[in-house]
């Protein structure tokens, strides 16, 4: 007699009776039901919570990413771990290094495919507002920096190309700073300071996505937080500054001399992204004696955070899985302790004209039953979890609609599987030996 023959000759009335006589036998042992069941309840538990953490986690690693631009090819400069650079550097007080225009010239008249280019140059000190200041960094860039960038105006404006060939002293707030520095007002069409150069606030910028959640956190516990970031025409900030950077800080002295801290390449169809990022490691390679620079290919890393996602998926799932063979066994174990116990019981329904299929549906449906209770209450914990994990400790939980789907199918095949061996060892006893057991 096989499992199948078993479910053809399954009727409406035998499975009624079966199932009644199922739950009223688990009613008698309810601990020990209760105990056997928690294990498919922690394993379907496991399998849906722990996915959507992980989906979660992706999403927002491979969010991050695609804010940068999966078209685009990140240029930053890199100070080198040994100054001497070069002869003159050896004789020199000023270090100079990174990214330089004939570079990005080299790489706009050689490279296929490059549309655009976002050159920007950093200056790291106190920005101010009357006697309110924030240490952070005031970046100089080009207009169409939030087009490329994938950051969006919240207030006001971004400076214009008219600006920047007049050199105007105007600037552009990220929201943090913004907050930090006009907590009480707009500040669209206030002045800030640096040094001793003032600039006319005429926008406010969204945070950088990598930042805004740690910014949020900070502000929250009254702190500062990072990317405190103003940004101006790139050609205002060399009018301003010069083309060295001194710094005194903390007793110390410092000069540096970087054409560029970060260039943002174009590339015009995503196909041509990894060639070109080829094609400018060997330029820069050739260019710079030493590894001044960092190169940061958003396609790249996006396509290693998919792959990592899959890692981590089938690492989660095994876990999960591991976690429901466990809760497997106990059912498996469960079950044959109940034949034991119920020898007796199987040799007077067997007396009573009850064939071995009959003895069989019955064990089925009881570990069906266990497994399926288990399997439900799994479900609404998995549920529940990832709710409260973003509710409570502020992370993005993702459930896909099919993972409380698999992991409530997963627990029941789970006790028809480890139910199978009990139910025939039960249906497989002599009914005279049966009636025999004390």
């Amino acid at each position: 007699m096989s499992i199948i023959e078993v479910i053809r000759e399954l009727s409406f009335f035998r499975l009624k009776r079966s199932v009644i006589l199922g739950i009223k036998s688990l009613w008698m042992h309810k601990l020990r039901s209760l105990l056997t069941a928690m294990g498919i309840v922690f394993g379907v538990c496991s399998v849906i919570a722990m996915l959507a953490i992980g989906e979660g986690a992706s999403y927002e690693a491979q969010q991050q990413i695609k804010d940068l631009g999966s078209q685009n090819i990140i240029l930053a400069s890199v100070k080198p771990t040994d100054r001497k650079t070069s002869g003159e550097q050896e004789r020199s007080l000023i270090l100079e290094y990174g990214i330089t225009y004939a570079d990005v010239a080299q790489i706009q008249a050689t490279v296929p495919g490059v549309l655009v280019s976002i050159p920007s140059r950093d200056v790291k000190d106190f920005i101010w507002n009357e006697a309110q200041s924030v240490d952070g960094v005031t970046i100089g860039t080009v207009s169409w920096f939030p087009q490329m960038r994938n950051r969006s105006i919240t207030r006001g404006r971004f400076f214009t190309e008219v600006e920047m060939a007049k050199r105007s002293p105007v600037c552009v707030l990220s929201q943090s700073l913004a907050r930090q520095l006009f907590p009480l007002s707009e500040a669209i069409g206030d002045t800030v300071r640096i040094q001793t150069n003032y600039f006319r606030v005429i926008g406010v910028i969204n945070d950088d996505p990598a930042v805004a959640a740690a910014n949020a956190e900070a502000e929250a516990n009254g702190r500062a937080g990072e990317g405190m970031e103003m940004m101006i025409p790139i050609t205002t900030l060399e009018d301003h500054f010069g083309e060295v950077i001194f710094k005194y800080r903390s007793g110390s002295f410092e000069a540096e001399k970087v054409e560029l801290h970060e260039v943002t390449i174009r590339i015009d169809k995503p196909d041509q992204v990894m060639p070109a990022s080829q094609a400018i490691r060997h330029i820069l390679e050739r260019n710079h004696k030493v590894v001044d620079y960092n190169m940061t290919v958003p396609l790249d890393l996006l396509r290693r955070a998919e792959r990592t996602k899959q890692i981590f998926n089938i690492v989660l799932g095994s876990i999960a899985a591991i976690s429901l063979l466990v809760g497997g066994i106990g059912i498996m174990n469960i079950m044959l302790a109940t034949v034991t116990e119920r020898t007796r019981e199987i040799g007077i329904r067997r007396a009573l004209g009850a064939k071995k299929k009959d003895i069989v549906i019955q064990f089925l449906i009881e570990t069906i039953m266990l497994s399926g209770a288990g399997g439900v209450i799994g479900v609404a914990l998995g549920l529940a979890i990832p709710l409260m994990i973003t509710r409570f400790a502020g992370m993005i939980t993702i459930i896909e609609f099919w993972a409380p789907a698999l992991a409530f199918s997963i627990s029941v095949m789970t006790g028809v599987l480890f139910g199978i061996y009990p139910a025939f060892r039960a249906a497989g006893m002599n009914p005279v030996e049966a009636l025999r057991h004390e």
